[in-house]
Formats: structure tokens, C-alpha cells, sequence
């Protein structure tokens, strides 16, 4: 099955309008605006003019208002962060003409716009045929660092040290090299005043892995190792861990806790998350 996610113009969204009104119009899901459903086809419009769309015409529909891609491009993301259980994963991804031709059929979009299942599906192929850099900072680091150090900081050390580690791969990043922003570009460099060598030559986007496609690879490959992550825990402990921190994971920790000790949970959780001390 196909999924896009497209940003569209006011503009756009009204020409999207009119090429699908004669398809059944659906209630649209939370924080959207415009929904419609057929036979192979699902799209949504979400308020910020975030378009997603499913299914085997997917790509006949969106075709209309895709953009010209830029090669070659590079760019990051990172997954994890907002999990009790799991690394935080960052991913640099680099895609020239030789790679895009490779990968352009997954009709990719950014991690969160598409399921695990598929992220699975597809994550080793990315792997395999794009240019990455992956860094994995495991819960045990992370509780250590964390002491002395906030969660943007970690995030931004990881994020420069894959982009060094990536433009030692292709000896230059292309002009284009795009950070998925998580702090203020002012911030972000301020965190990294410590280290050795910082790469600089970065636009900071917000929402960058729904407008480029080496951002939204990173995203997905990150994600893919996220997950990877999560399911060797879970072998390794007999425990299903569940990603996010709301309260199934509460629960999950309880239970986790119940068999292991509490003493265990920072080989597995980012303990100073306030699911922590939700644990008897």
C-alpha cells in the first residue's frame, strides 16, 4: 500500500478539493479539516495543510502536487526521545541521483506518517541502498549522560556527529543538508561549544521529514532501529516493551519492575521521565 505525505498550499487544498469531490467525503480524524474514502484510496487534509495519502491510486492523486526534488540532498532526524522505553536514535541520510533511483517506488514519507508494520518492511532496504550515518544512545548511556546533560543537548551532539560521520562517507554534504529543528538554530550551536568539530553548514527546518525526502529517510531508518531496539529488549527479557510514555507504559513499567527490580529500569527506560516515579 501506498502512503504520501505532502505539505500543500491553501491554494492547493482547494484544487485537491475539486479533483476529489465527486469521491465519498468522510468525517475527518483529530486536527484535520478534509477527508475523503474510495476503494484504494484514503486522504487526508490535516489544519496545518499537511496532506496524507493511502492506498493503491495514492499516488495518481498526490502526483499533481509533488515537488520537484533536489539532488543531491542530506538531511536528519532522530526518534526515541519522547519514549520511556527505548534509545534515542538519530539518523544523517545522504541521497544523490544513484540512491533516489534505487528507492524513489516506496513513495516514502516521514516515520510518523506511516506504520511500524511498513517501517519494518522497508527500513533494512533504506539501510542497504542509502548513504546513513545511524547513531543508537542506549538507556544505560543516556541515564548517565542525563545527569549532567538536558535531552536537546544529547540530541544535538548526535545530530552533529552524524553529519561528520556522513560527510566523511561522501568527503562533502551538498548545500542542501537539512536538520529536522528540535531547538533554535542559536541553541543548537550553543550545545555544541564543547566539541571538537561542529559542522555548521545546516538549515534548520520544523517538520523537515514532510519536505525532504533525505530528512524523511533518516526519520524512517532511525525509526527502524528504534523499533529493532525495542524488540531485542524484549527478547532479551521475555517483556514486551511498549514504545511512548503514556499509561500502557505505566502499566508495562509496573509490570516490568514486578519481575525485575527497580534497580533494572535504567538498563531499559529514561528514568527521569515522570513515568518513574508513577512506579510503586
Amino acid at each position: 500500500m501506498s502512503i504520501l505525505s505532502i505539505e500543500l498550499s491553501n491554494m492547493e487544498v482547494e484544487t485537491l478539493k475539486e479533483n476529489t469531490k465527486n469521491l465519498p467525503e468522510v468525517t475527518p480524524p483529530a486536527y484535520a479539516k478534509y477527508a475523503v474514502r474510495d476503494v484504494g484510496l484514503n486522504i487526508v487534509v490535516y489544519n496545518s495543510n499537511k496532506v496524507v495519502f493511502q492506498g493503491e491510486k495514492a499516488l495518481a492523486f498526490a502526483k499533481p502536487f509533488e515537488k520537484e526534488i533536489i539532488l543531491p540532498q542530506a538531511g536528519s532526524d532522530e526518534t526515541g526521545n519522547g519514549s520511556y522505553f527505548g534509545p534515542i536514535c538519530v539518523c544523517a541520510a545522504y541521497i544523490d541521483k544513484a540512491s533516489y533511483d534505487k528507492i524513489k517506488h516506496l513513495n516514502l514519507t516521514d516515520s510518523k506518517a506511516v506504520n511500524d508494520q511498513y517501517i519494518m518492511e522497508i527500513g533494512q532496504f533504506l539501510r542497504d541502498n542509502v548513504i546513513h550515518s545511524l547513531l543508537v544512545l542506549d538507556n544505560h548511556t543516556y541515564n548517565k549522560v542525563q545527569k549532567t546533560t538536558n535531552q536537546n543537548k544529547m540530541k544535538a551532539i548526535l545530530h552533529n556527529q552524524a553529519f561528520i560521520n556522513l560527510e566523511k562517507q561522501v568527503k562533502k554534504l551538498p548545500k542542501l543538508t537539512v536538520i529536522d529543528q528540535f531547538t533554535p538554530k542559536t541553541t543548537y550551536f550553543k550545545y555544541l561549544v564543547d566539541e571538537k568539530v561542529v559542522f555548521r553548514d545546516l538549515i534548520f527546518e520544523t517538520k523537515a521529514e514532510s519536505k525532504y525526502l533525505s530528512v524523511a529517510v533518516g526519520s524512517i531508518i532511525a525509526r527502524f532501529a528504534f523499533v529493532s531496539a525495542l524488540k531485542q529488549m524484549s527478547k532479551h527479557y521475555n517483556f514486551s516493551f511498549l514504545s511512548g510514555a503514556g499509561n500502557l507504559v505505566d502499566v508495562s513499567a509496573q509490570k516490568f519492575v514486578d519481575k525485575y527490580g527497580k534497580s533494572e529500569l535504567s538498563q531499559v527506560a529514561k528514568v527521569h521521565f515522570v513515568n518513574t516515579k508513577r512506579i510503586k
